[in-house]
Protein backbone atom coordinates (compact mmCIF):
# COMPACT_ATOMS: atom_id res chain seq x y z
CA UNK A 1 0.00 0.00 0.00
CA UNK A 2 1.39 3.28 -0.81
CA UNK A 3 1.87 6.10 1.74
CA UNK A 4 1.70 9.80 2.37
CA UNK A 5 3.97 11.73 4.34
CA UNK A 6 2.24 14.35 5.97
CA UNK A 7 3.96 16.58 8.95
CA UNK A 8 5.80 13.55 11.19
CA UNK A 9 3.37 11.40 10.71
CA UNK A 10 2.95 8.58 7.86
CA UNK A 11 -0.44 7.92 6.54
CA UNK A 12 -1.33 5.18 4.41
CA UNK A 13 -3.13 6.46 1.13
CA UNK A 14 -6.62 4.57 0.47
CA UNK A 15 -6.23 2.43 -2.65
CA UNK A 16 -7.48 3.03 -5.76
CA UNK A 17 -10.40 0.80 -7.05
CA UNK A 18 -10.12 1.32 -10.46
CA UNK A 19 -12.22 0.29 -13.32
CA UNK A 20 -12.95 -3.43 -12.16
CA UNK A 21 -13.26 -2.00 -8.65
CA UNK A 22 -15.95 0.09 -8.95
CA UNK A 23 -18.13 -2.31 -11.26
CA UNK A 24 -17.47 -4.70 -8.34
CA UNK A 25 -18.67 -1.67 -6.27
CA UNK A 26 -21.99 -1.45 -8.68
CA UNK A 27 -22.71 -4.94 -8.73
CA UNK A 28 -22.85 -4.89 -5.13
CA UNK A 29 -25.02 -2.32 -4.50
CA UNK A 30 -27.26 -3.36 -7.27
CA UNK A 31 -27.47 -7.01 -5.55
CA UNK A 32 -28.03 -5.53 -2.40
CA UNK A 33 -31.48 -6.55 -0.30
CA UNK A 34 -32.06 -2.74 0.40
CA UNK A 35 -31.78 -2.00 -3.86
CA UNK A 36 -33.66 -4.67 -4.38
CA UNK A 37 -36.59 -3.16 -2.21
CA UNK A 38 -36.05 0.26 -3.65
CA UNK A 39 -36.22 -0.87 -7.10
CA UNK A 40 -39.93 -2.91 -6.04
CA UNK A 41 -40.85 0.12 -4.61
CA UNK A 42 -40.22 1.98 -7.89
CA UNK A 43 -42.04 -0.49 -9.88
CA UNK A 44 -45.13 -0.41 -8.28
CA UNK A 45 -45.12 3.96 -8.50
CA UNK A 46 -44.09 3.41 -12.11
CA UNK A 47 -46.99 1.31 -12.98
CA UNK A 48 -49.45 4.32 -11.22
CA UNK A 49 -49.55 6.58 -14.49
CA UNK A 50 -50.17 3.70 -16.74
CA UNK A 51 -53.72 2.84 -15.08
CA UNK A 52 -54.29 6.69 -14.69
CA UNK A 53 -53.48 8.27 -17.69
CA UNK A 54 -54.47 7.38 -21.10
CA UNK A 55 -52.38 4.60 -22.78
CA UNK A 56 -51.31 4.57 -26.72
CA UNK A 57 -51.65 0.61 -26.55
CA UNK A 58 -55.03 0.36 -24.98
CA UNK A 59 -56.86 3.63 -26.42
CA UNK A 60 -55.16 5.45 -28.80
CA UNK A 61 -58.21 7.54 -29.75
CA UNK A 62 -58.39 8.63 -25.93
CA UNK A 63 -54.40 9.51 -25.88
CA UNK A 64 -54.85 11.63 -28.88
CA UNK A 65 -57.64 13.51 -26.85
CA UNK A 66 -55.62 14.02 -23.94
CA UNK A 67 -53.13 15.49 -25.99
CA UNK A 68 -55.23 17.71 -28.11
CA UNK A 69 -57.04 18.64 -24.80
CA UNK A 70 -53.62 19.48 -22.81
CA UNK A 71 -51.61 21.32 -25.23
CA UNK A 72 -48.53 21.79 -22.98
CA UNK A 73 -48.60 18.91 -20.59
CA UNK A 74 -49.93 16.61 -23.11
CA UNK A 75 -46.93 16.38 -25.74
CA UNK A 76 -44.01 16.47 -22.53
CA UNK A 77 -46.14 13.30 -20.92
CA UNK A 78 -45.70 12.02 -24.46
CA UNK A 79 -42.37 12.55 -25.24
CA UNK A 80 -41.60 11.35 -21.49
CA UNK A 81 -43.21 8.16 -22.21
CA UNK A 82 -46.13 8.56 -19.17
CA UNK A 83 -48.57 8.03 -22.23
CA UNK A 84 -46.81 4.30 -23.27
CA UNK A 85 -45.28 3.34 -19.29
CA UNK A 86 -45.09 -0.24 -20.10
CA UNK A 87 -43.25 0.45 -23.07
CA UNK A 88 -41.08 3.07 -21.76
CA UNK A 89 -37.33 2.99 -21.85
CA UNK A 90 -36.96 4.19 -18.35
CA UNK A 91 -39.73 1.29 -17.13
CA UNK A 92 -37.82 -1.15 -18.79
CA UNK A 93 -34.80 -0.26 -17.24
CA UNK A 94 -36.34 -0.55 -13.53
CA UNK A 95 -37.50 -3.69 -14.52
CA UNK A 96 -34.38 -4.70 -15.95
CA UNK A 97 -32.75 -3.80 -12.87
CA UNK A 98 -35.05 -5.42 -10.47
CA UNK A 99 -34.28 -8.94 -11.96
CA UNK A 100 -30.32 -8.04 -12.51
CA UNK A 101 -31.04 -7.33 -8.22
CA UNK A 102 -33.03 -10.09 -7.56
CA UNK A 103 -30.68 -12.68 -9.28
CA UNK A 104 -27.77 -11.37 -7.77
CA UNK A 105 -29.30 -11.53 -4.51
CA UNK A 106 -30.48 -15.09 -5.28
CA UNK A 107 -27.81 -16.77 -6.62
CA UNK A 108 -25.31 -16.25 -4.32
CA UNK A 109 -27.64 -17.52 -1.63
CA UNK A 110 -28.86 -20.52 -2.99
CA UNK A 111 -25.03 -21.35 -3.48
CA UNK A 112 -24.05 -20.85 0.23
CA UNK A 113 -27.43 -22.87 1.08
CA UNK A 114 -26.27 -25.52 -0.88
CA UNK A 115 -22.85 -25.97 1.06
CA UNK A 116 -24.69 -25.04 4.37
CA UNK A 117 -26.62 -28.37 3.80
CA UNK A 118 -23.66 -30.66 3.07
CA UNK A 119 -21.78 -29.42 5.59
CA UNK A 120 -21.61 -31.20 8.71
CA UNK A 121 -23.72 -30.13 12.04
CA UNK A 122 -21.30 -28.28 14.92
CA UNK A 123 -20.70 -31.10 17.79
CA UNK A 124 -22.29 -30.61 21.27
CA UNK A 125 -20.85 -27.53 23.25
CA UNK A 126 -18.38 -28.79 25.97
CA UNK A 127 -20.91 -26.56 28.19
CA UNK A 128 -24.52 -26.79 27.94
CA UNK A 129 -24.97 -24.27 31.09
CA UNK A 130 -25.91 -21.35 29.79
CA UNK A 131 -28.77 -22.77 26.98
CA UNK A 132 -32.05 -23.45 28.03
CA UNK A 133 -31.92 -27.24 29.81
CA UNK A 134 -33.71 -29.79 31.11
CA UNK A 135 -32.05 -32.84 33.00
CA UNK A 136 -30.05 -34.26 34.59
CA UNK A 137 -32.09 -38.08 34.76
CA UNK A 138 -30.69 -40.96 35.37
CA UNK A 139 -32.03 -44.65 33.61
CA UNK A 140 -30.98 -48.07 33.62
CA UNK A 141 -30.14 -48.50 30.24
CA UNK A 142 -26.52 -48.17 28.50
CA UNK A 143 -25.73 -45.09 26.67
CA UNK A 144 -25.87 -45.86 23.05
CA UNK A 145 -29.27 -47.11 23.77
CA UNK A 146 -30.18 -43.75 25.50
CA UNK A 147 -29.32 -41.95 22.70
CA UNK A 148 -30.06 -44.13 20.58
CA UNK A 149 -33.76 -43.63 21.62
CA UNK A 150 -33.45 -40.26 21.47
CA UNK A 151 -32.30 -40.25 17.96
CA UNK A 152 -35.10 -42.41 16.79
CA UNK A 153 -37.19 -39.22 18.54
CA UNK A 154 -35.88 -36.70 16.37
CA UNK A 155 -36.20 -38.56 13.33
CA UNK A 156 -39.15 -37.02 11.08
CA UNK A 157 -42.68 -38.96 11.31
CA UNK A 158 -45.64 -39.14 9.10
CA UNK A 159 -47.69 -36.12 8.65
CA UNK A 160 -44.37 -33.98 8.42
CA UNK A 161 -42.66 -32.28 6.19
CA UNK A 162 -40.26 -35.43 5.85
CA UNK A 163 -36.61 -34.41 6.08
CA UNK A 164 -36.78 -30.59 5.24
CA UNK A 165 -38.41 -30.11 8.86
CA UNK A 166 -36.19 -33.28 9.99
CA UNK A 167 -33.32 -33.23 12.30
CA UNK A 168 -29.71 -33.64 11.21
CA UNK A 169 -27.91 -36.02 14.01
CA UNK A 170 -24.35 -36.16 15.03
CA UNK A 171 -23.05 -38.48 17.92
CA UNK A 172 -19.92 -38.12 19.18
CA UNK A 173 -17.38 -39.92 21.87
CA UNK A 174 -15.74 -37.54 24.08
CA UNK A 175 -12.24 -38.13 25.79
CA UNK A 176 -14.23 -37.75 28.99
CA UNK A 177 -15.84 -41.29 28.56
CA UNK A 178 -19.47 -39.54 27.40
CA UNK A 179 -21.55 -39.05 24.83
CA UNK A 180 -23.27 -36.05 23.17
CA UNK A 181 -25.73 -35.80 20.95
CA UNK A 182 -26.64 -32.88 18.81
CA UNK A 183 -29.40 -32.21 16.49
CA UNK A 184 -30.04 -29.40 14.21
CA UNK A 185 -33.40 -28.48 12.18
CA UNK A 186 -34.40 -25.22 10.51
CA UNK A 187 -32.81 -25.36 7.05
CA UNK A 188 -36.03 -24.85 5.49
CA UNK A 189 -36.45 -21.62 6.61
CA UNK A 190 -33.62 -20.19 4.48
CA UNK A 191 -35.13 -22.41 2.31
CA UNK A 192 -38.25 -20.76 1.88
CA UNK A 193 -36.84 -17.27 1.61
CA UNK A 194 -35.29 -18.17 -1.80
CA UNK A 195 -38.23 -19.96 -2.85
CA UNK A 196 -39.95 -16.11 -2.13
CA UNK A 197 -37.34 -14.37 -3.87
CA UNK A 198 -37.13 -16.79 -7.00
CA UNK A 199 -40.62 -16.85 -7.30
CA UNK A 200 -40.35 -12.79 -7.66
CA UNK A 201 -38.59 -13.32 -10.38
CA UNK A 202 -40.75 -15.97 -11.34
CA UNK A 203 -43.41 -13.42 -10.93
CA UNK A 204 -41.77 -10.42 -12.76
CA UNK A 205 -40.83 -12.92 -16.00
CA UNK A 206 -44.72 -14.17 -16.20
CA UNK A 207 -46.10 -10.22 -16.39
CA UNK A 208 -43.29 -9.46 -18.64
CA UNK A 209 -44.26 -12.51 -21.09
CA UNK A 210 -48.27 -11.85 -20.52
CA UNK A 211 -47.56 -7.99 -21.79
CA UNK A 212 -45.77 -9.21 -24.97
CA UNK A 213 -48.08 -11.98 -25.74
CA UNK A 214 -51.60 -11.27 -24.66
CA UNK A 215 -54.42 -9.88 -26.41
CA UNK A 216 -57.74 -8.44 -25.91
CA UNK A 217 -60.82 -7.16 -28.19
CA UNK A 218 -63.97 -5.98 -28.00
CA UNK A 219 -66.35 -6.56 -30.43
CA UNK A 220 -70.29 -5.40 -30.64
CA UNK A 221 -72.85 -8.30 -32.66
CA UNK A 222 -76.28 -7.53 -33.31
CA UNK A 223 -78.85 -10.24 -33.41
CA UNK A 224 -78.93 -12.24 -36.05
CA UNK A 225 -75.42 -11.40 -37.22
CA UNK A 226 -72.06 -13.05 -37.22
CA UNK A 227 -68.20 -11.88 -36.28
CA UNK A 228 -64.99 -13.74 -37.45
CA UNK A 229 -62.22 -13.58 -34.95
CA UNK A 230 -60.22 -10.83 -36.87
CA UNK A 231 -58.62 -7.70 -35.99
CA UNK A 232 -60.06 -5.77 -38.47
CA UNK A 233 -63.21 -6.93 -37.18
CA UNK A 234 -63.13 -6.17 -33.99
CA UNK A 235 -63.88 -2.63 -32.88
CA UNK A 236 -60.91 -1.77 -30.27
CA UNK A 237 -58.31 -4.50 -29.98
CA UNK A 238 -54.82 -4.38 -28.13
CA UNK A 239 -52.03 -6.94 -27.80
CA UNK A 240 -48.49 -7.35 -26.74
CA UNK A 241 -45.24 -6.08 -28.87
CA UNK A 242 -44.55 -9.64 -29.83
CA UNK A 243 -47.99 -11.19 -30.76
CA UNK A 244 -49.08 -12.32 -34.08
CA UNK A 245 -52.42 -11.44 -34.90
CA UNK A 246 -51.93 -14.27 -37.48
CA UNK A 247 -51.78 -16.48 -34.62
CA UNK A 248 -55.54 -15.81 -33.73
CA UNK A 249 -57.81 -18.66 -33.23
CA UNK A 250 -60.12 -18.94 -36.39
CA UNK A 251 -63.71 -18.81 -35.56
CA UNK A 252 -66.89 -17.61 -36.53
CA UNK A 253 -69.61 -16.12 -34.04
CA UNK A 254 -73.38 -15.35 -34.39
CA UNK A 255 -75.81 -13.99 -32.16
CA UNK A 256 -78.89 -16.35 -32.67
CA UNK A 257 -80.86 -13.95 -29.66
CA UNK A 258 -79.77 -12.28 -26.37
CA UNK A 259 -81.82 -12.93 -23.37
CA UNK A 260 -82.29 -10.33 -20.86
CA UNK A 261 -84.84 -10.08 -18.04
CA UNK A 262 -85.49 -7.79 -15.38
CA UNK A 263 -87.57 -7.26 -12.46
CA UNK A 264 -90.90 -5.36 -12.17
CA UNK A 265 -89.08 -2.39 -11.09
CA UNK A 266 -86.50 -2.51 -13.70
CA UNK A 267 -83.64 -4.34 -11.29
CA UNK A 268 -82.07 -6.69 -14.06
CA UNK A 269 -81.66 -10.21 -13.34
CA UNK A 270 -80.17 -12.31 -16.14
CA UNK A 271 -78.11 -11.86 -19.21
CA UNK A 272 -77.67 -14.24 -21.90
CA UNK A 273 -76.33 -14.52 -25.07
CA UNK A 274 -77.42 -17.55 -27.15
CA UNK A 275 -74.75 -17.88 -30.07
CA UNK A 276 -73.70 -20.32 -32.74
CA UNK A 277 -69.72 -20.74 -32.83
CA UNK A 278 -68.10 -22.49 -35.66
CA UNK A 279 -64.39 -23.32 -36.21
CA UNK A 280 -62.87 -24.30 -39.69
CA UNK A 281 -63.50 -28.13 -40.59
CA UNK A 282 -65.84 -28.36 -37.47
CA UNK A 283 -69.85 -28.80 -37.20
CA UNK A 284 -71.46 -25.22 -35.66
CA UNK A 285 -72.41 -26.13 -32.29
CA UNK A 286 -74.76 -23.86 -30.31
CA UNK A 287 -73.52 -22.40 -26.92
CA UNK A 288 -74.22 -19.69 -24.74
CA UNK A 289 -72.38 -16.54 -23.41
CA UNK A 290 -73.87 -15.62 -19.99
CA UNK A 291 -72.27 -13.22 -17.01
CA UNK A 292 -69.13 -14.52 -15.34
CA UNK A 293 -69.82 -17.62 -17.82
CA UNK A 294 -67.79 -17.43 -20.72
CA UNK A 295 -67.26 -19.16 -23.78
CA UNK A 296 -63.78 -20.64 -24.12
CA UNK A 297 -61.65 -21.07 -27.50
CA UNK A 298 -58.34 -21.98 -27.81
CA UNK A 299 -56.43 -20.32 -25.08
CA UNK A 300 -59.14 -17.27 -24.79
CA UNK A 301 -61.94 -16.63 -23.52
CA UNK A 302 -64.83 -14.26 -24.62
CA UNK A 303 -67.44 -12.61 -22.15
CA UNK A 304 -70.17 -10.88 -22.42
CA UNK A 305 -69.46 -7.16 -21.91
CA UNK A 306 -72.57 -5.59 -21.98
CA UNK A 307 -76.34 -5.37 -24.48
CA UNK A 308 -78.39 -2.81 -25.09
CA UNK A 309 -80.42 -1.91 -28.68
CA UNK A 310 -79.80 -1.69 -31.80
CA UNK A 311 -83.15 -0.24 -33.96
CA UNK A 312 -82.94 -0.62 -37.57
CA UNK A 313 -83.37 2.52 -39.64
CA UNK A 314 -84.00 3.42 -43.06
CA UNK A 315 -83.24 6.62 -44.31
CA UNK A 316 -84.81 7.72 -47.73
CA UNK A 317 -82.93 10.66 -49.46
CA UNK A 318 -85.22 13.56 -51.35
CA UNK A 319 -84.82 12.02 -54.26
CA UNK A 320 -86.44 8.59 -52.57
CA UNK A 321 -83.58 6.69 -52.69
CA UNK A 322 -82.44 4.26 -49.77
CA UNK A 323 -79.16 6.19 -48.49
CA UNK A 324 -78.72 4.28 -45.30
CA UNK A 325 -81.02 0.85 -44.10
CA UNK A 326 -79.52 -0.87 -40.74
CA UNK A 327 -78.90 -1.63 -37.21
CA UNK A 328 -77.23 1.26 -35.41
CA UNK A 329 -75.61 0.73 -31.81
CA UNK A 330 -77.04 2.68 -29.12
CA UNK A 331 -75.63 2.97 -25.64
CA UNK A 332 -77.62 3.10 -22.83
CA UNK A 333 -77.79 5.79 -20.57
CA UNK A 334 -79.20 4.55 -17.09
CA UNK A 335 -80.66 1.83 -15.59
CA UNK A 336 -84.02 2.05 -17.72
CA UNK A 337 -82.03 1.91 -21.02
CA UNK A 338 -82.73 4.88 -22.20
CA UNK A 339 -80.13 5.05 -25.52
CA UNK A 340 -78.39 7.41 -27.16
CA UNK A 341 -77.17 6.95 -30.89
CA UNK A 342 -75.51 8.64 -34.08
CA UNK A 343 -76.76 8.03 -37.69
CA UNK A 344 -74.58 9.15 -40.51
CA UNK A 345 -75.85 9.54 -44.02
CA UNK A 346 -73.36 10.76 -46.24
CA UNK A 347 -74.06 8.61 -49.72
CA UNK A 348 -76.64 10.80 -50.34
CA UNK A 349 -78.11 10.88 -54.27
CA UNK A 350 -79.11 14.78 -54.24
CA UNK A 351 -78.45 17.36 -51.66
CA UNK A 352 -76.63 17.84 -48.70
CA UNK A 353 -75.60 15.16 -46.24
CA UNK A 354 -78.08 14.16 -43.70
CA UNK A 355 -76.87 13.67 -39.83
CA UNK A 356 -78.84 12.46 -36.83
CA UNK A 357 -78.38 12.23 -32.97
CA UNK A 358 -81.39 10.08 -31.69
CA UNK A 359 -82.47 9.07 -28.58
CA UNK A 360 -84.81 5.87 -27.86
CA UNK A 361 -86.83 5.21 -25.19
CA UNK A 362 -88.08 1.42 -24.64
CA UNK A 363 -90.91 1.86 -22.73
CA UNK A 364 -91.80 5.39 -23.82
CA UNK A 365 -93.75 7.39 -21.15
CA UNK A 366 -94.59 11.46 -21.69
CA UNK A 367 -95.11 13.89 -18.89
CA UNK A 368 -96.59 16.97 -18.29
CA UNK A 369 -92.83 18.39 -18.51
CA UNK A 370 -90.34 15.60 -19.79
CA UNK A 371 -90.12 12.52 -21.59
CA UNK A 372 -88.84 9.41 -20.07
CA UNK A 373 -88.46 5.56 -20.38
CA UNK A 374 -90.06 3.68 -17.12
CA UNK A 375 -88.70 0.23 -17.78
CA UNK A 376 -85.61 -1.53 -20.16
CA UNK A 377 -87.74 -4.16 -21.84
CA UNK A 378 -89.32 -2.48 -25.29
CA UNK A 379 -93.10 -2.49 -24.12
CA UNK A 380 -93.48 0.92 -26.03
CA UNK A 381 -90.38 2.01 -28.25
CA UNK A 382 -90.34 5.08 -29.22
CA UNK A 383 -87.37 7.08 -30.95
CA UNK A 384 -86.86 11.24 -31.06
CA UNK A 385 -84.74 12.96 -33.46
CA UNK A 386 -82.55 16.14 -33.92
CA UNK A 387 -81.59 16.13 -37.95
CA UNK A 388 -79.01 18.00 -39.63
CA UNK A 389 -77.51 18.63 -43.22
CA UNK A 390 -74.50 19.65 -44.21
CA UNK A 391 -71.06 18.43 -44.51
CA UNK A 392 -70.47 15.21 -41.44
CA UNK A 393 -66.51 15.85 -42.32
CA UNK A 394 -66.03 11.60 -43.10
CA UNK A 395 -64.54 13.32 -46.32
CA UNK A 396 -61.32 14.39 -44.73
CA UNK A 397 -59.96 10.63 -43.68
CA UNK A 398 -59.90 11.78 -40.41
CA UNK A 399 -61.61 8.50 -38.42
CA UNK A 400 -64.72 9.55 -36.12
CA UNK A 401 -66.18 8.07 -33.24
CA UNK A 402 -69.28 6.17 -34.20
CA UNK A 403 -71.33 7.94 -31.37
CA UNK A 404 -71.05 11.42 -31.37
CA UNK A 405 -71.76 13.87 -34.19
CA UNK A 406 -69.56 16.61 -35.27
CA UNK A 407 -71.64 19.44 -35.70
CA UNK A 408 -69.15 21.74 -36.76
CA UNK A 409 -70.35 22.17 -40.10
CA UNK A 410 -73.52 20.74 -39.78
CA UNK A 411 -76.76 22.97 -39.66
CA UNK A 412 -79.99 21.92 -37.93
CA UNK A 413 -83.12 20.66 -39.69
CA UNK A 414 -85.44 23.47 -39.10
CA UNK A 415 -89.35 24.06 -38.80
CA UNK A 416 -91.21 27.45 -40.16
CA UNK A 417 -90.38 29.05 -36.93
CA UNK A 418 -86.91 28.90 -36.72
CA UNK A 419 -86.47 26.21 -34.12
CA UNK A 420 -84.88 23.03 -34.34
CA UNK A 421 -87.35 19.84 -35.70
CA UNK A 422 -87.78 16.95 -33.49
CA UNK A 423 -88.72 13.90 -34.63
CA UNK A 424 -90.44 11.72 -33.13
CA UNK A 425 -90.82 7.69 -34.11
CA UNK A 426 -93.18 4.38 -33.08
CA UNK A 427 -91.67 0.95 -33.83
CA UNK A 428 -92.73 0.75 -37.42
CA UNK A 429 -93.70 4.26 -38.08
CA UNK A 430 -92.40 6.11 -40.81
CA UNK A 431 -91.53 10.25 -40.85
CA UNK A 432 -90.71 12.79 -43.51
CA UNK A 433 -88.06 15.32 -43.09
CA UNK A 434 -88.63 19.18 -43.76
CA UNK A 435 -88.04 20.78 -46.72
CA UNK A 436 -89.02 17.34 -48.49
CA UNK A 437 -84.91 15.81 -47.79
CA UNK A 438 -86.67 12.57 -47.29
CA UNK A 439 -87.96 10.14 -44.84
CA UNK A 440 -86.87 8.65 -42.29
CA UNK A 441 -88.37 4.50 -40.94
CA UNK A 442 -88.13 3.08 -37.23
CA UNK A 443 -88.22 -0.63 -38.82
CA UNK A 444 -87.00 -3.32 -36.01
CA UNK A 445 -85.85 -2.98 -32.69
CA UNK A 446 -83.07 -6.30 -32.01
CA UNK A 447 -80.60 -6.38 -29.29
CA UNK A 448 -76.82 -6.33 -29.39
CA UNK A 449 -74.09 -8.06 -27.61
CA UNK A 450 -70.68 -6.28 -26.36
CA UNK A 451 -68.59 -9.11 -26.48
CA UNK A 452 -64.61 -9.12 -25.22
CA UNK A 453 -62.72 -12.00 -26.03
CA UNK A 454 -59.60 -12.13 -23.87
CA UNK A 455 -56.24 -14.06 -23.40
CA UNK A 456 -53.02 -14.05 -21.32
CA UNK A 457 -51.06 -17.05 -21.60
CA UNK A 458 -49.15 -16.28 -18.52
CA UNK A 459 -52.23 -16.42 -16.29
CA UNK A 460 -51.22 -20.12 -15.35
CA UNK A 461 -47.57 -19.35 -14.74
CA UNK A 462 -48.21 -16.45 -12.95
CA UNK A 463 -51.06 -18.40 -10.53
CA UNK A 464 -48.55 -21.03 -9.65
CA UNK A 465 -45.49 -18.20 -9.34
CA UNK A 466 -47.74 -16.43 -6.90
CA UNK A 467 -48.51 -19.80 -5.20
CA UNK A 468 -44.84 -20.70 -4.79
CA UNK A 469 -44.02 -16.71 -3.55
CA UNK A 470 -46.85 -16.93 -0.52
CA UNK A 471 -45.62 -20.79 0.37
CA UNK A 472 -42.12 -19.68 0.58
CA UNK A 473 -43.03 -16.09 2.39
CA UNK A 474 -44.48 -18.24 5.11
CA UNK A 475 -42.28 -20.70 5.45
CA UNK A 476 -39.44 -18.12 5.95
CA UNK A 477 -41.44 -16.48 8.64
CA UNK A 478 -43.01 -19.45 10.37
CA UNK A 479 -40.08 -22.11 10.54
CA UNK A 480 -37.68 -21.85 13.02
CA UNK A 481 -33.63 -22.81 13.44
CA UNK A 482 -33.52 -25.28 16.38
CA UNK A 483 -30.62 -27.09 17.98
CA UNK A 484 -30.76 -30.06 20.07
CA UNK A 485 -28.30 -31.31 22.56
CA UNK A 486 -28.07 -34.49 24.44
CA UNK A 487 -25.10 -35.64 26.92
CA UNK A 488 -25.23 -39.42 28.15
CA UNK A 489 -22.63 -40.23 30.71
CA UNK A 490 -22.66 -43.82 32.46
CA UNK A 491 -22.22 -43.35 36.56
CA UNK A 492 -22.20 -46.79 38.41
CA UNK A 493 -23.86 -49.03 35.78
CA UNK A 494 -26.39 -46.24 35.50
CA UNK A 495 -26.93 -43.42 32.76
CA UNK A 496 -27.23 -39.64 33.83
CA UNK A 497 -29.00 -37.81 30.69
CA UNK A 498 -28.19 -33.80 30.21
CA UNK A 499 -29.99 -32.07 27.46
CA UNK A 500 -30.24 -28.34 26.18
CA UNK A 501 -31.60 -26.62 23.70
CA UNK A 502 -31.09 -23.26 21.56
CA UNK A 503 -33.99 -21.47 19.58
CA UNK A 504 -34.78 -17.92 18.64
CA UNK A 505 -37.16 -16.33 21.07
CA UNK A 506 -40.30 -16.49 19.36
CA UNK A 507 -40.07 -20.48 19.27
CA UNK A 508 -42.02 -21.80 22.10
CA UNK A 509 -42.32 -25.53 21.07
CA UNK A 510 -38.53 -26.04 21.20
CA UNK A 511 -38.81 -26.98 24.60
CA UNK A 512 -41.45 -29.54 24.25
CA UNK A 513 -39.12 -31.40 21.51
CA UNK A 514 -36.35 -31.22 23.97
CA UNK A 515 -38.58 -32.69 26.87
CA UNK A 516 -39.46 -35.51 24.45
CA UNK A 517 -36.16 -36.21 23.48
CA UNK A 518 -35.28 -36.61 26.91
CA UNK A 519 -38.08 -38.69 28.00
CA UNK A 520 -37.57 -41.38 25.05
CA UNK A 521 -33.72 -41.01 25.88
CA UNK A 522 -34.38 -42.31 29.59
CA UNK A 523 -37.46 -44.58 28.84
CA UNK A 524 -40.01 -42.33 30.43
CA UNK A 525 -43.45 -41.31 29.17
CA UNK A 526 -43.01 -37.55 28.14
CA UNK A 527 -44.30 -34.68 30.36
CA UNK A 528 -48.52 -34.53 29.65
CA UNK A 529 -49.59 -31.94 26.85
CA UNK A 530 -46.00 -32.00 25.26
CA UNK A 531 -47.29 -33.56 22.13
CA UNK A 532 -50.14 -31.23 21.80
CA UNK A 533 -48.14 -28.39 22.25
CA UNK A 534 -45.63 -29.77 19.66
CA UNK A 535 -47.97 -30.42 17.04
CA UNK A 536 -49.93 -27.03 17.69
Amino acid sequence: MARVKLDNYVVPAAPRLGFKGWLRWIWRQVTSMRVALILLLLLALASIPGSVLPQWPQDAAATRNFIAENPFWGPVLDATGFLDVFGSAWFTAIYLLLFASLIGCIAPRALHHWRELRRPIAATPRSLARYTGAGPEAAEVTVDDALGRARAELRPRTGRLGALTGYRVRIDRRKDGSVALAAETGHVRELGNLVFHASLVAVLIAVAYGTLFTYRGQAIVVEGRSFTNAVAAYDTFSSGSLFDPADLDPFTLRLDSLDAEFSDTGRPLHFQANVTFTEPGEQAVAETIAVNHPLESGDAKIYLQGNGYAPVITVRDASGEIAFSGPVVFLAQDAAYTSTGVIKVPDVTTGEQLGFKATLYPTFLEGPFAVASIHPDPANPVIEMLAYTGDLGLDEGVPQNVYTLDESQLSPVQDEDGQPVTLRLALGETVELPDGLGTVSFDELPRYGAFDLRADPSLPWLLAAAVLTLAGLATSLFASRRKIWLVATSEDGTTVVTGAAYAPAHDTGVGTVLERALAAAVGRAPAPGAQEREDA
